[in-house]
């Protein structure tokens, strides 16, 4: 039988994963999120840089990472300049700083398809969940688990939170795509 508190928790998922991905898109503000995916090889184990690393941003359009192990900095200056989040990093031998250029009217018109494109898919991942939702009413219905009415019912809250979260994307993804085109 379909179960409410599941589906929720999958909708909730794909709300989050979405917002995860929302956080990495360069705005043109310094956002440490955007080195989040970004790691080094550190005494043989492949380690994210925000491990290794203290990242702060000073100023609006400039993040500085300064390792807690100066041996490292080269590693992490490489692994920036081979991640492709578009950014020359200035090591000075004590910490790398990345400044973040003006973005142009074509790269914000661009980051707002990609915007786009990511709120489209999380809409489609809570609807998959939705869709799953449903049959297991019906096959419920079916095997005379539920009744007619309770499938209905079912039914209703299931459309409900898919209501719920699907705005919620639709909320994040004006509010990213604001963002963008104001800065």
């Amino acid at each position: 039988m379909a179960d409410l508190n599941n589906i929720e928790e999958k909708m909730k998922k794909s709300v989050s994963v979405f917002a995860e991905n929302l956080s990495e898109v360069r705005a043109g503000r310094a956002n440490p999120a955007i080195l989040n995916k970004i790691s080094i090889t550190y005494y043989g184990v492949q380690t994210p840089i925000n491990q290794v690393a203290a990242i702060s941003v000073p100023e609006a359009r400039m993040i500085v990472v300064q390792p807690w192990d100066a041996s490292c900095l080269k590693d992490i200056e490489k692994a920036i300049l081979a991640s492709d989040i578009g950014l020359n990093p200035n090591n000075d031998g004590k910490v790398i700083r990345l400044n973040f250029p003006e973005l142009t009217e074509e790269r914000r018109k661009e980051l707002a398809k990609d915007i786009r494109k990511m709120a489209e898919d999380a809409r489609v991942s809570v609807r998959g969940v939705r869709r799953e939702g449903m049959d297991d009413a019906k096959e419920a219905n079916k095997k005379s688990e539920i009744t007619e009415d309770e499938r209905k019912d079912l039914e209703d809250k299931i459309q409900k939170l898919t209501d719920k979260y699907i705005e919620e994307i639709d909320k994040m993804s004006e509010n990213k795509e604001n963002e963008i085109m104001k800065v």
